[in-house]
């Protein structure tokens, strides 16, 4: 089935937070090992007051990736240049979907005039990101209480 990205609309908050938190918990292991203080920290705004606050702000660009009637990727990136979100549902990885997600995320900041994009990457993620061009931008930082995430940049 074809992926569409589109713009994120107020009536997909609940599905955009189902696969933000399904995306952490099911295929973040490799960061969070399943440590409750390190989950409940990353999943703690994963709500939809949290998109609709997003869908609010002419800062952000939101994306979602769609599959038929269900929404399998979503994406966010800030005027900023900060890349803050790029999640994929468990059962739409290794098929194209963070790629078409990431590269839409991209040609947004492009239209802005942005010279570079900037992320926080899990360790899961950053060989996803450097497959596509992301380069190490400082020293690994922590998060949530115990999760590592590296800084990642990329000129567009």
């Amino acid at each position: 089935m074809e992926v569409a990205i589109r713009e994120a609309q107020a009536q997909d908050a609940e599905a955009i937070v189902d696969v933000w938190k399904r995306s952490i918990i099911e295929l973040c292991v490799e960061d969070h090992h399943g440590d409750p203080t390190i989950l409940n920290a990353w999943l703690g705004n994963k709500t939809p007051q949290t998109v609709l606050g997003w869908l609010t702000s002419s800062e952000n660009a939101v994306l979602v990736a769609v599959e038929g009637n269900s929404i399998v990727g979503v994406g966010l990136v800030r005027r900023s240049g900060e890349l803050e979100v790029c999640y994929v549902a468990p059962e739409a990885t290794a098929r194209g979907v963070g790629t078409k997600l990431l590269e839409a995320l991209e040609q947004a900041a492009k239209q802005w005039g942005l010279p570079e994009v900037s992320l926080k990457s899990t360790a899961t993620a950053r060989r996803f990101y450097h497959r596509r061009g992301y380069m190490e931008a400082s020293r690994p930082i922590v998060m949530f209480g115990g999760l590592n995430a590296y800084p990642l940049r990329k000129a567009l």
